[in-house]
C-alpha cells in the first residue's frame, strides 16, 4: 500500500513538471481530449471568438492544422497576409477587407468599391471591363492606373474632325466639354461658361458657323461682326444710309431676326397714342433717321397753320401743340384755361370762346370780372351800385354760376343770422347806405331798448350788449344767463320773478351769499334761535336753494361728529338754554350725571378714567364692556367670567397686580400635599396651574427633573412625599423608598464607575431617563 502511494506521489510530480505543447493557453484538455484517446475529440466544441479571432464564412471549413502548422497555437497573428499571400504585392495596403470577405475571395461588387476610390465610376465607365483601363489587372496590379480623361481617350481626341480638337489646339481637359457620367463619348461643350452665352436661335446652329477655320479663340461677341452681310442687306429701312447703329440688339434678338422691334421709348421722342401705329416713313421721310425732333410742331406745322377757329397764326398761339391737342386724336381739341391766370367756373365754362376773345383776341390780361361785366355793374339800380360805392369785385356778391342771387353778409363785419336772414336790405341800409360799420344791436334797436319797461332798461342801467338777453331768432322771449354773474341761479332761485330779488328795479346788485337776502329769514328763526345762538351768516351750513326747510346741518364738520344715538336726539339735549357754541370733545362734559351715579362699580370711588369710550359706546350706554387685555393683566381662562368684584374687592380698581399669588395667596397657603408654604414653592403659581382651573395642577415633572409619569416609574408612586422624604425641600429626593439595594452588594455592582457613591444624587445623575 505504501508503495502505490508512493508511485502516484511520483507520477503527480512528473505531470506537473510536464509542458502543454500548444504552448501558454488556459485551455482545459478534456475540451478538446478524452481519457479514451489522446486524439481530437469528435464532439470537441472550442469556441474560437474567445480568442479575438471569431472563424467566419470559408473559415469555419478549414482544419485547424491549416492555420495552425505546429502545435503551439498561442502568438498566431490575425493578419490576412500571414496566411495569404499578397497577390497585389502590398500595392494596395495590408487592409485586404476592404475588398474581400469571409464569405468568397473573388470580390463580387468591385464597381460600388471603385466609389471609394480616386476615380469613381460614372456614366459609361460602369459598363467596361477593368481590363480596358487596368492594363496589369491579369496579374492582378491595378493601382498607379492615370485617371486624367486623355491618358485613355488620346485616340479620341485625335480622330475628331468636327470640330478638329488638334487643329484647333483644344485643352487636354476632356471633362471641359465631355461629361464624365454620360452613357457615351459625344458631349457638349457649355458655352455660358464664356463670355458670349449661347441663347434662342445661336444654340441651333454648328459651331463651325461661327468658328470658322477651326478658330475657336478670340472670337469677337458684338453681333455685327457675324450678322454684317444681314445688316447691309436691309431696304425697308435701309440701315447703312438711315445710319443705323451696329447694336442689332437695338432691334433683333436672338430668337428670330426677322420681325424685329425697335425700342421708341428710348429715345428723346417716346411714341404714345396714334404715334404708335403710323409708318416709320410718315415721320422719317427720305430715311431720315437721326431727327432730333422733341415737340410737336416740326412735323405739324402744316396743321397749326392751317387752323382758322381760332387763328393760330395770328392769335401767337404756342407751338406747344400739347396745350391742347394729345397725341391720340387731333381733334376735337381742349384748353386746360385753369392753367392761365383766370380759371374758368360756372357759367364760363359752356360759353364760346369768342364770347370774351373779341377780334381773336387771345393775349387778355384780365383778372377780375369788372373788366367784362362793367355794363352789368353801371345797369344795377337796386342797389345802385355805382352810387352805393360798390366794390369791383363782382364776387363779393356774385358768381360764376349765375348773375343773381347776390352778397354774402358773412363776409363782412356783421354776419347776419336768425331773422336779420329775411328782412329786406334798405331795413338797415336805410336811403342806399351801403358802407355802414354797426357792429353791435344797439346801433339799430336803440329805440326798442329805450321803449322796454319791464324791466326797465334804461334807468336799471343794463349794458347795450343786447346779446346778453335777446337773440337774432326773435327779440321775445328774452333769455338772461344768471350763471354769468357772481350768484349763478339754482334750486327754487330758478322760478321766482326777477323782481323778487331786485327790488325797484335795481339790477346792480352784488350780492354774493345768502344773507342779504334771507335776513328777515335768519332774524325770524326761533328753533333754534339763530341770533342768540350766534350762528353763521353763511346759510348754505343748514340750508340749501332747494327749500329754506327742512334744514339740515353736518355735525361731521365740527370737532364732534355724531354716531350711534347721538344721531337720534334733539339738538336742544346737549345745546341747552340755545348754547351753540359748545367746544365739548370728549363725553364726561355731557355725561358727568351718568359717571357719578354709577355704583356698581362706583366710577368715583374707583377714580375712573373720564374717557367713558374705554368701556361704554355711542350706540348705548349699557351694556357696557372694558376690554381686560389693555390693562397688565389681560384675562383668560376661568378669569374671563368671574365678576369684577371677586378681584376688585372693597372698589379697588387701582390693582397693579402682575401675578397669581396676590389674589391666590389663601390657595398658596392651603395645600398640604405638596405643602407650598413649608417647602418654600415658587409664588410663580403658572408653574403647575393655569387659568383654566386651579385643580388638577399640571407640574411637567418628566421634562423638568425626573420622568415618573412615563418609563418604569409610571404608576409606581402614590404621593410626592414617595420620593421626597423631606417636606421642608423638594430639591432633596431618595430613590431608596422603592429601590431597597444592600449597599455592599451595590458598591459590588459598581466598581470601577467613576464618581460612583451609594447616595440617591448618584443614582439621580445615571438613571435619570429610566
Amino acid at each position: 500500500m505504501k508503495r502505490i502511494l508512493f508511485l502516484i506521489v511520483i507520477m503527480s510530480a512528473a505531470a506537473a513538471a510536464q509542458q502543454s505543447p500548444h504552448g501558454p493557453i488556459k485551455i482545459a484538455c478534456e475540451v478538446c481530449h478524452s481519457t479514451d484517446t489522446w486524439t481530437l475529440r469528435t464532439d470537441a466544441s472550442f469556441n474560437h471568438s474567445t480568442t479575438g479571432f471569431p472563424l467566419e464564412g470559408t473559415h469555419q471549413a478549414v482544419a485547424c492544422r491549416t492555420c495552425h502548422e505546429n502545435l503551439v497555437f498561442t502568438g498566431k497573428s490575425t493578419d490576412c497576409a500571414s496566411c495569404h499571400a499578397d497577390v497585389h504585392q502590398e500595392e494596395l495596403g495590408p487592409n485586404c477587407v476592404r475588398c474581400h470577405t469571409t464569405q468568397s475571395w473573388v470580390v463580387p461588387d468591385m464597381r460600388d468599391k471603385h466609389q471609394e476610390t480616386r476615380f469613381p465610376l460614372l456614366g459609361a465607365h460602369r459598363l467596361i471591363n477593368c481590363e480596358e483601363c487596368h492594363a496589369r489587372a491579369s496579374t492582378h496590379h491595378f493601382a498607379g492606373t492615370p485617371i486624367t480623361c486623355i491618358t485613355c481617350h488620346k485616340k479620341e481626341y485625335d480622330a475628331t474632325t468636327a470640330p478638329n480638337h488638334v487643329a484647333a489646339g483644344f485643352g487636354l481637359e476632356c471633362g471641359t466639354c465631355h461629361r464624365i457620367d454620360s452613357p457615351a463619348w459625344p458631349g457638349g461643350f457649355d458655352h455660358n461658361l464664356t463670355s458670349f452665352p449661347l441663347t434662342g436661335g445661336h444654340r441651333a446652329v454648328m459651331c463651325v458657323a461661327c468658328h470658322t477655320n477651326n478658330k475657336f479663340e478670340a472670337i469677337s461677341a458684338n453681333c455685327y461682326d457675324c450678322h454684317a452681310a444681314d445688316f447691309r442687306r436691309p431696304t425697308s429701312p435701309n440701315h447703312v444710309t438711315g445710319n443705323f447703329s451696329q447694336q442689332c440688339q437695338s432691334c433683333h434678338t436672338t430668337i428670330a431676326w426677322q420681325p424685329a422691334t425697335f425700342d421708341h421709348n428710348a429715345t428723346n421722342f417716346p411714341l404714345t397714342g396714334k404715334h404708335t401705329t403710323v409708318d416709320c416713313q410718315s415721320c422719317h421721310i427720305g430715311g431720315n433717321f437721326q431727327i432730333t425732333y422733341t415737340d410737336c410742331y416740326q412735323c405739324h406745322r402744316t396743321n397749326f397753320e392751317s387752323v382758322t377757329s381760332p387763328n393760330h397764326v395770328t392769335a401767337n398761339f404756342s407751338h406747344t401743340c400739347l396745350t391742347c391737342h394729345t397725341t391720340s386724336t387731333w381733334n376735337p381739341s381742349t384748353f386746360n384755361h385753369a392753367s392761365t391766370a383766370f380759371p374758368l367756373t360756372g357759367a364760363h365754362t359752356s360759353i364760346d370762346c369768342q364770347s370774351c376773345h373779341k377780334n381773336g383776341n387771345y393775349q387778355l390780361a384780365y383778372t377780375d370780372c369788372y373788366q367784362c361785366h362793367q355794363t352789368n355793374f353801371e345797369g344795377t339800380t337796386s342797389p345802385g351800385h355805382v352810387a352805393g360805392n360798390f366794390s369791383h369785385n363782382c364776387l363779393t356778391c356774385h358768381n360764376t354760376i349765375a348773375w343773381q342771387p347776390g352778397f354774402n353778409h358773412a363776409s363782412t363785419a356783421f354776419p347776419l343770422s336768425g331773422a336779420h336772414t329775411s328782412i329786406e336790405c334798405q331795413s338797415c341800409h336805410i336811403n342806399g347806405n351801403f358802407q355802414l360799420t354797426y357792429t353791435d344791436c344797439y346801433q339799430c334797436h336803440a329805440t326798442t331798448f329805450a321803449s322796454t319797461t319791464n324791466p326797465n332798461h334804461v334807468t336799471a342801467n343794463m349794458s347795450h350788449d343786447c346779446l346778453t338777453c335777446h337773440t337774432t331768432a326773435a327779440w321775445q322771449p328774452a333769455t338772461y344767463d344768471h350763471n354769468q354773474t357772481r350768484l349763478p341761479l339754482t334750486g327754487a332761485h330758478t322760478t321766482i320773478q326777477c323782481a323778487a330779488c331786485h327790488i325797484n328795479n335795481n339790477y346792480q346788485l352784488v350780492f354774493t351769499d345768502c344773507y342779504q337776502c334771507h335776513q328777515p329769514n335768519f332774524v325770524q328763526a326761533t328753533n333754534p334761535n339763530h341770533v342768540t345762538g350766534n350762528f353763521s351768516h353763511d346759510c348754505l351750513t343748514c340750508h340749501s336753494t332747494v327749500a329754506w326747510q327742512p334744514a339740515t346741518f353736518d355735525h361731521a364738520t365740527t370737532h364732534f361728529p355724531l354716531t350711534g344715538a347721538h344721531t337720534a336726539i334733539q339738538c336742544n339735549a346737549c345745546h341747552i338754554n340755545g348754547n351753540y357754541q359748545l367746544v365739548y370733545a370728549n363725553c364726561y362734559q355731557c355725561h358727568q350725571t351718568n359717571f357719578e351715579q354709577a355704583a356698581n362699580p362706583n366710577h368715583v370711588t374707583g377714580i375712573f378714567s373720564h374717557d367713558c369710550t374705554t368701556c361704554h359706546t355711542t350706540v348705548a350706554w349699557q351694556p357696557a364692556s372694558f376690554d381686560h387685555a389693555t390693562t397688565h393683566f389681560a384675562l383668560t381662562g376661568k378669569h374671563t367670567t368671574t365678576a369684577c368684584v371677586s378681584c376688585h374687592t372693597n372698589g379697588n380698581y387701582q390693582l397693579v397686580y402682575a401675578n397669581c399669588y396676590q389674589c391666590h395667596q389663601t390657595e398658596y397657603a392651603q395645600p398640604t400635599d405638596p405643602n407650598h408654604v413649608l417647602a418654600n414653592f415658587d409664588h410663580n403659581c403658572a408653574t403647575c396651574h393655569t387659568t383654566t382651573a386651579w385643580n388638577p395642577s399640571t407640574l411637567n415633572h418628566d421634562g423638568l427633573y425626573f420622568r415618573i409619569n412615563s418609563g418604569t416609574h409610571r404608576g409606581q408612586w402614590t404621593t410626592c412625599a414617595t420620593c421626597h422624604n423631606v417636606p421642608t425641600s423638594y430639591a432633596q429626593f431618595t430613590c431608596f423608598t422603592c429601590h431597597t439595594h444592600d449597599k455592599a452588594v451595590t458598591d459590588g455592582h459598581h466598581t470601577g464607575v467613576s464618581g460612583y457613591s451609594y447616595t440617591s444624587a448618584a443614582c439621580y445623575s445615571c438613571h435619570r431617563g429610566v
